[in-house]
């Protein structure tokens, strides 16, 4: 059971797809983040509200959103912190921060040892066509690099529209874009803005 002001994405917007990278091994750790005991992205009411209107958007237009993290327990951004600590896993490296090294992504603001995702307002997502492949938005989602912001150079012209259309959407419904990252948006008006849970996603 979910504390009180929060909710399965999933069940409260129909059609949406889910694809919750740290419930797996599929992420920069290698390894599931502590707490995500199931692939369940867990929001806030009110960006479940938020995000029905950026979905209705989407749909309209052909395309479809997926999400790759929504909440996230502050046990999980420990286990990040704890990972940072450990020696490099060069094929993990590779994959997610190719031009870095593990000591550079707190001070460069991809990792935080306080997310805003733990205060249940944060969406990591993309879009999709209407049979749920994700458009080519340039890198894949926690690609930690220059090329995953926002105005990044190198780009094609396809893959900036894509992004600017995933941004008009977000913008539009009430999301706020992370400079650093074009997956990552923040709803404006966050209903527990000083608050970090630890609930587990079950």
């Amino acid at each position: 059971m979910l504390p009180q002001g929060f909710i399965d994405l999933a069940e409260a917007i129909p059609g949406i797809r889910t694809d919750v990278r740290y419930a797996t091994c599929r992420n920069l750790t290698g390894h599931p983040l502590a707490g995500y005991r199931a692939g369940k992205a867990i929001a806030t009411l009110q960006v479940a509200e938020a995000l029905k209107t950026c979905f209705d958007e989407a749909t309209q237009m052909g395309c479809g959103l997926l999400i790759f993290d929504a909440y996230r327990p502050q046990k999980a951004v420990d286990d990040f912190v704890r990972w940072s600590q450990q020696p490099e896993d060069e094929t993990q490296r590779k994959a997610y921060y190719p031009t870095l090294r593990k000591e550079d992504l707190f001070p460069l603001g991809y990792i935080a040892a306080k997310s805003g995702h733990s205060r249940g307002s944060t969406i990591d997502l993309t879009l999709t066509d209407a049979s749920g492949q994700p458009l080519d938005m340039g890198t894949d989602f926690d690609f930690m690099d220059d090329l995953s912001h926002h105005g990044a150079m190198g780009l094609t012209e396809h893959q900036q529209e894509n992004r600017r259309l995933l941004l008009s959407i977000m913008e539009k419904g009430g999301f706020v874009p992370y400079e650093n990252e074009w997956w990552h948006y923040r709803l404006r008006n966050e209903p527990y803005p000083d608050t970090y849970f630890d609930f587990d996603i079950l």
